[in-house]
């Protein structure tokens, strides 16, 4: 037997349930992971409590939790190529992360994604990966940020937003960053310059940039995306990840599925090069998952939350 965890109904973090269940084997074309940590992700929260929005990702319960996940690779079926035995990866698994093993087919389906994880970086940084970095760079490639750019980041502190900020310092960008006032001081230290959310945010934008916001990306809803169209930016240059399939505006509705086939390795050599860092704010054993699911749903983690196996 393995643990995983699983809810049988919709609902908050008092729905999830950590089981004894068969424990998985590696079938043909697949590889088993004996995984030691898993990211936590706002979309794992709202599938399991939201079921028309578990319907749109084909899940229904009973189900099992989370997306991102790091491990050994520990068992390959017949035929599955591209990784052995002993081989560190990350990935994800759609409803099957947060569990002693995963069962990821080689090549991956749509809803799964697996990565050798390089020397030097750890199981926790690597199951912070595949959502929020991904999810980051399809959002600045989706304006095609450059340097030179001023771009407004909607949601800077979360989970998506500390990859999306130092990417953009990256690649060159002046960065404003949308926070609440208590993580000023956190974004600060990638850069950026944060400015309040909520009501008269263009008029405090104009006032941190006089000469104009040339791009902007919103990783939380739809505030950010419409004060810059009234800042004047070109809907073309605005993206979202958060807004649904119909954003404001026109403007582009993105996801990580979207990112780059070069995204992850950008992402990894810039955290090896020390030029990307990733702070987790919090880790949990997998017996404390409600915690765990308590504190992410609270949408107010500075950078993300890892469950340990």
């Amino acid at each position: 037997m393995s643990r995983a965890v699983i809810y049988e109904t919709f609902g908050g973090p008092e729905v999830l349930e950590l089981r004894e269940v068969p424990e998985p084997h590696a079938g043909p074309g697949e590889v088993r992971v004996r995984v030691a940590a898993a990211g936590l992700n706002p979309m794992d929260w709202i599938l399991a409590s939201r079921p028309e929005a578990a319907e749109q990702f084909g899940i229904t319960v009973p189900s099992g939790f989370g997306y991102d996940f790091a491990g050994v690779v520990d068992e390959v079926g017949d035929g599955a190529t591209g990784f052995a035995v002993g081989d560190r990866v990350y990935g994800g698994a759609l409803g099957r992360a947060v569990a002693d093993f995963v069962v990821v087919k080689t090549p991956t389906s749509a809803s799964e994604a697996l990565f050798h994880t390089p020397d030097g970086i750890g199981d926790e940084v690597a199951s912070t990966l595949p959502v929020a970095g991904l999810t980051a760079a399809a959002a600045l490639a989706a304006i095609d940020l450059r340097s030179g750019d001023t771009v407004l980041i909607g949601g800077a502190a979360g989970g998506v937003g500390v990859f999306a900020v130092q990417l953009a310092k990256l690649a060159g960008a002046t960065v404003l960053g949308t926070a609440s006032e208590g993580t000023f001081e956190f974004l600060r230290q990638f850069g950026v310059e944060p400015v309040a959310y909520g009501p008269g945010l263009a008029d405090r934008v104009r006032a941190l940039a006089p000469d104009g916001v040339t791009a902007a990306t919103d990783l939380y809803g739809t505030e950010t995306a419409e004060t810059a169209l009234a800042l004047g930016v070109p809907p073309e240059r605005i993206s979202t990840i958060a807004a649904g399939p119909n954003p404001p505006g026109g403007v582009c509705a993105t996801g990580g599925f979207d990112a780059g086939p070069d995204a992850v390795e950008r992402i990894t050599d810039a955290i090896l090069a020390g030029k990307l860092t990733v702070p987790i704010a919090a880790t949990f054993p997998i017996e404390k998952i409600r915690d765990a699911v308590t504190l992410q749903s609270g949408r107010h983690v500075h950078g993300k939350i890892v469950v340990t196996l």
